[in-house]
């Protein structure tokens, strides 16, 4: 009878850790595949391991500048940080460009070298799965995030856990995004 009751006591916690495994995964970033704005596939498990930054981009606005910060910020951090940016235009229509357009202004402008998903919705009925994600506390398992404006941030820890979020304003070198990169 002993050896029975510790029997399913084993197949019972192998399957709560297999549970719990699958809702950790769930309230990952890691679960996500968007297209990227040259056509092929931004596959979110391949950044395993890194703290992952993604932002909402706009071509048209007075944030756009950002766009610097944010390259150096991934040229100093590649080895444990990846960038991913987000063209939207659901502000001020401030991103009216085609994929190819968008993505020619950022190479010109701004030498952008981070990874780039195809233009999306941040905000309202055709948000991007994404983006629900990213914030929805009932999806993501830790905030609710209004995105307000264009260049919103959203931190990432290594295991695709949402760590905190950012506004406009907080530009990609402050200390405040810094300070929990290090952690």
């Amino acid at each position: 009878m002993k050896n029975i009751l510790v029997v399913l006591t084993f197949f019972f916690s192998i399957n709560l850790i297999s549970q719990t495994s699958v809702a950790m995964q769930n309230n990952s970033i890691h679960q996500f595949k968007v297209q990227s704005l040259s056509g092929g596939e931004i596959d979110f498990s391949n950044f395993k391991g890194k703290k992952i930054l993604i932002v909402n981009t706009a071509s048209k606005c007075g944030y756009t500048p950002q766009y610097e910060g944010l390259e150096n910020l991934y040229n100093e951090h590649k080895d444990k940080l990846v960038i991913v940016g987000f063209p939207a235009n659901n502000f001020g229509a401030q991103e009216p460009g085609s994929n190819d357009e968008i993505s020619t202004f950022c190479e010109q402008n701004y030498g952008v070298t981070f990874p780039m998903a195809a233009k999306v919705s941040v905000k309202g009925q055709d948000m991007a799965p994404i983006f629900e994600w990213l914030t929805s506390k009932a999806e993501n398992g830790v905030m609710d995030v209004d995105v307000k404006w264009n260049f919103t941030k959203f931190l990432l820890d290594e295991n695709g856990q949402l760590i905190t979020s950012f506004e406009s304003k907080i530009k990609p070198k402050d200390g405040e995004i810094l300070a929990v990169l290090e952690r």
